[in-house]
């Protein structure tokens, strides 16, 4: 039996993926974990471009035995922005983690009721940017009750919506910004994995047009004569594997296991080692990757992945900052045939 879980975008009410709840979820804004200490927009920038990342997902992963990550929550952003992004490349992707003891001063040592809680708030214990929900340290000079994590944010803030309400204190926008990816819940189910019954050649044909679909990248240019020559030749073995086991369960946009190995895509991009935590020294495991299948529900169009894998630290310290950077892989599908 597979140890994996799976994880799969559904629907919620927004009251359910408030932090207090400590969600499983892809986009919106972040459903921080510990409220102090939260990224400011500097440091969600992309490293190439400067501007703000926009959040990705996050996974709920407690340590339930060990008092000190009893609440644990691990947070992806990414730049979308096309031309921030290369081959094998995770330049503009980044990995947040925080982590909080039973017993905190931010939530009950209980678990919540399940029903929405109209005086929970995180701007009781946070300014945070109306736009993306970082750290905000800029305001509305006008009203100043509008906070920003950055100038591009507060610009974009004005033009969407802002300057139609600003000063007025009769409406309450609700309105998301569009930078915002829809947000969803991440449901987390076990993995069923059969490895009979299943064509190799047929299922990898069906992965290269998927991607052929999408209209970017390099498979996306080539023409369909192409890609059946393409697909008549030996396939990659690396590439099959992942393609015969994604199958089985096509809607997985997640695949979670602590300590086990990830789903490659391709031979490429694999780096030589896996960098110790920078904060407490202890070697980093694998814990979860982000399928391509989330491209679809996020709606991305500019940006494109493999997979992205996700190594942690075994120790999953809470020295020093209260967000700690982990180390993320982006893989892309192999194109080494492609030149044949």
């Amino acid at each position: 039996m597979s140890k994996v879980d799976l994880g799969y975008s559904e629907p919620s009410e927004s009251w359910k993926l408030e932090s207090k709840f400590f969600p499983s979820k892809i986009g919106g804004k972040p459903a921080w974990l510990a409220l102090e200490g939260v990224p400011s927009g500097e440091d969600v920038s992309c490293a190439k471009c400067g501007e703000p990342m926009t959040f990705l997902c996050q996974i709920y992963a407690p340590y339930e035995d060990e008092d000190s990550s009893f609440h644990r929550t691990l947070f992806v952003f990414i730049c979308r922005k096309a031309e921030c992004h290369e081959r094998n490349k995770s330049d503009g992707i980044r990995v947040y983690r925080s982590n909080l003891r039973r017993e905190n001063k931010f939530y009950s040592y209980d678990p919540p009721k399940d029903e929405p809680d109209p005086s929970f708030s995180l701007l009781q214990w946070l300014n945070l940017c109306d736009v993306c929900g970082c750290v905000g340290t800029k305001k509305c000079s006008k009203c100043s009750s509008v906070y920003y994590c950055s100038k591009p944010h507060q610009v974009l803030d004005w033009k969407e919506k802002h300057k139609s309400y600003c000063g007025r204190t009769d409406i309450h926008h609700n309105q998301l910004s569009s930078c915002l990816y829809p947000e969803s819940e991440i449901v987390i189910e076990q993995e069923e994995w059969n490895k009979t019954g299943i064509d190799e050649e047929e299922e990898k044909q069906k992965f290269m047009n998927l991607i052929a679909q999408r209209g970017s990248g390099t498979l996306a240019d080539m023409s369909e004569d192409d890609l059946n020559q393409y697909s008549a030749k030996d396939p990659d073995v690396t590439f099959t594997k992942f393609r015969k086991r994604v199958d089985v369960s096509p809607d997985q946009v997640l695949r979670y296991e602590r300590g086990g190995v990830p789903l490659l895509i391709s031979n490429e991009g694999i780096p030589d080692e896996i960098p110790n935590c920078e904060y407490c020294g202890a070697p980093r495991q694998f814990e979860f990757q982000i399928m391509p299948q989330m491209l679809w529900v996020i709606k991305e169009e500019a940006v494109d992945w493999g997979t992205l894998i996700c190594h942690t630290c075994t120790n999953s310290c809470t020295e020093s900052v209260q967000y700690k950077k982990e180390y993320i892989i982006r893989q892309d599908v192999s194109n080494v045939d492609l030149k044949c």
